[in-house]
Order: structure tokens, then sequence, then C-alpha cells
């Protein structure tokens, strides 16, 4: 029995993105399409205690298949619904995986997953659940949330997508830009709250950055070449080839400067400049296409004071014409005072509004304050920066950098 478990358990995380998207094709209903693959699984437990399928995917699918048509026969008000999908399930070959199929399934489920007309929540739980194959349980911990609650997220979510009837299909060209860009938005959240996560004692959830990263290879493979994809893998692989480096022993953050740099991650950084050079090599620049270049030139410093600071102030303006947020507009303030000087970094800093929860804004005053020896100011700004914090690893690294300065 623990061999079959463990054969179910890792086919349901590694292929379940791809059953579910092949039972949706052919059911039309995401939601049947997850149930009928919960009872393949059960099936399954008890089917393979002896011999585990050649193609344990293919089994789960084809189980999954006849366990859709059981239900659907079991419901009186879905008998006409039966009758079609029967039929279609009828022509199709049991053991047949074709790969265009499979792309083309796949692609449908993450945009299905990751619609605009769902609320910026339920597209990163659906696609956790459906695409990632992580459990409801693993979603709810990940954001701190009860596993009812999510679990009502995710249920609320397939509703909306079978009532208000959201297409299961890959966008037209015409919209698919957009669209892409709202499937890599979903992904970067996911990231972010593993890279920099809002719980109260973590300063990183490196399960849920390597969780992205696996989602936007999934993507990658689909879309070979799509610039703003490669960006985005090269950006979250930057990212990472830093993680281990930005906490100290006792969990407590480590800024950029104060980092060691020979915990850097080589393997993260060889993945990162591949996937940019392939991005760039498209000559479509884009936003996490400039975000990522902006990680590597911190990368190729050898030392804090090797930066090249004029080069990451001027693609930060170039990034402002892409994405000219708060936050985008914060990390520019900060590079030009870094390839200047920081009064005229303060001058850009206090013109950003829109910042007064953020507590790497108030930061990013503390610092320039301290540098133009404007010590008092500095002190409240990190008293702000420790108040409007929700990590309790952020507000021991701000008490410390308060106990400096006084």
């Amino acid at each position: 029995m623990t061999q079959s478990r463990t054969a179910i358990e890792a086919v349901f995380r590694e292929e379940h993105g791809l059953v579910v998207a092949g039972l949706a094709r052919y059911l039309g209903d995401l939601e049947l399409a997850e149930d009928a693959l919960q009872d393949a699984c059960v099936a399954a437990l008890g089917a393979w205690t002896e011999d585990i399928p050649r193609n344990p995917a293919a089994w789960l699918t084809t189980t999954a298949r006849r366990k859709a048509v059981d239900r659907i026969r079991r419901t009186r008000n879905l008998q006409r619904k039966y009758e079609a999908i029967a039929q279609t399930l009828a022509n199709v070959s049991d053991e047949t995986l074709d790969e265009d199929i499979i792309s083309d399934d796949r692609l449908r489920l993450i945009f299905t997953c990751c619609h605009p007309s769902l609320s910026i929540d339920a597209r990163v739980a659906l696609t956790l659940k459906t695409v990632g194959g992580l459990t409801t349980v693993e979603i709810a911990n990940a954001y701190l949330v009860p596993e009812t609650t999510m679990a009502q997220r995710i249920v609320r979510a397939k509703r909306k997508i079978r009532d208000a009837g959201i297409p299961y299909r890959v966008p037209g060209d015409a919209e698919l830009p957009d669209r892409v860009h709202g499937v890599l938005a979903v992904i970067y959240l996911i990231f972010n709250e593993g890279y920099a996560s809002s719980s109260i004692d973590a300063v990183r959830r490196p399960e849920l950055a390597a969780e992205a990263i696996r989602l936007a290879t999934i993507i990658d493979q689909l879309l070979p070449n799509e610039p703003e994809v490669l960006g985005l893998l090269a950006l979250m692989h930057f990212h990472e080839a830093r993680g281990t480096a930005r906490t100290d022993e006792e969990g407590n953050a480590v800024l950029l400067d104060d980092q060691d740099r020979t915990l850097w991650d080589q393997g993260h950084i060889t993945n990162a400049t591949t996937y940019l050079d392939r991005a760039l090599a498209r000559e479509t620049p884009g936003p996490y296409q400039i975000q990522a270049a902006i990680s590597a030139v911190h990368i190729e410093a050898a030392t804090p004071s090797d930066t090249d600071w004029d080069q990451i102030a001027a693609l930060y303006c170039s990034l402002r014409r892409h994405i000219n947020s708060p936050i985008v507009q914060l990390n520019h303030a900060v590079a030009v005072s870094k390839a200047t000087d920081a009064s005229k970094g303060l001058v850009m800093v206090d013109a950003i509004s829109g910042l007064d929860e953020y507590p790497y804004f108030h930061t990013a005053r503390a610092s320039l304050l301290k540098e133009l020896g404007r010590t008092s100011e500095a002190i409240r700004a990190y008293e702000q920066a420790r108040d409007t914090s929700t990590s309790d690893a952020q507000r021991r690294f701000f008490e410390r950098r308060l106990d400096e300065l006084r």
C-alpha cells in the first residue's frame, strides 16, 4: 500500500495539471474533472497494490473518464450532457496521450484558471490547485488562511467559471499578449509570496518560490520563446540565486549590500542568464526582461561598490515606461540616489504617494535621511517601517537598525 500511495502522490503532483486539463477538455466542467480524478486516485489505491501501470497518468485519465460518466449517470438533470460526453469518450483511445493535445489542454487550463473575470486571490488559488497539483491544505498553509476558507475560495472560482460560461480555450492572437501577462502576473504573485513572505515568522517561503518557477517553466514549454515568459523565468532565477544569503543563521533578513556573495547559487545564476539571453534575442523588451536585466547588473558586481548604479537607474527609467507604479518609482529613486547623491534620491522618494503602509518605503527614506545626517528623522522613519510591517523577521531587522542609530 505504501508503494502505491507514493506512486499516486507522485503522479498527482507531477501530472495533476495534465490529467485535469485533458478531462476538462472532454467534460467541459472543471469541477467535474477534478472530482473524477479524485475518484480515480481512490480506485488506484485499490488497483495498484501489486503492479503499478507503465503509464500511471494514462491509467488515471482513463479511469477518471469512466468515473465522470458514472457521476453524470447518477445525476438525472445532466442526462443530456452525459449522452454527449459519453459519445465523445467512446471515440477516444484509452492509451492515447498525444503531445499536441496535451499542450493545448494545459494551455487552456492555465488561461481558464487565470481568467481576468476571477479575483486575483481566486486565480492564484485555482492555479496552484489545478495546474500545480497542490492540495487545499498546502495552499491554505502557504497563504495563512484556514483550510475551509481556501476550499470555499476554490469552489467559488470553479462555479464562476461554470456559471459565467468562461470559455475553456487559448485566447486568440489579438488578446493573447494581455492574457499571457495576466498569467505571468499570477505566477509572479506566487513567487513573491515565497521570496518575500508576508508570513509573521518567515522572511521567505522557498516551496512557493520553487512552485512559481515550475509553473513558469511549464508556460515556457507550452509557449516557447515568448520574451516575457523568458524574462520572468530569468528574474525569478536571479532572485532565487540570492535566496540563501538573504537570511542569517537566526532567520533574520540580510540586505543585498550585506550579503555574503559567495553564497549566491551559481546554478540559478546560469539558468537566469540563459533565459535572459534567449529573451533579449527576441528584441521585444518588456517589464519582466528589464527587471531581470536590473538583477543581472547586481549579480555581476563582485562587491556592492562595484555595482553599476548608472545602468540600473537607466533601466528603471525604461521600466517606468512600462510600469510606473509607486514601488517602481521608489526603486528608481533609490537607484538615482546611489548613482548621484542622497539628497536627489530623497526628493524623488518624498514625491511618491500611496506607499504609507509599505515598510520598505519608510526604510528607503530612513537610509537616505541617515546618509544625510538627519538622524532623528531617520529614527522616526525606521519606526514607521517597523510599525507597518506584518513580519516578525522584518520587525527584528528594523529594530536592529534603530538600535544602531540610537
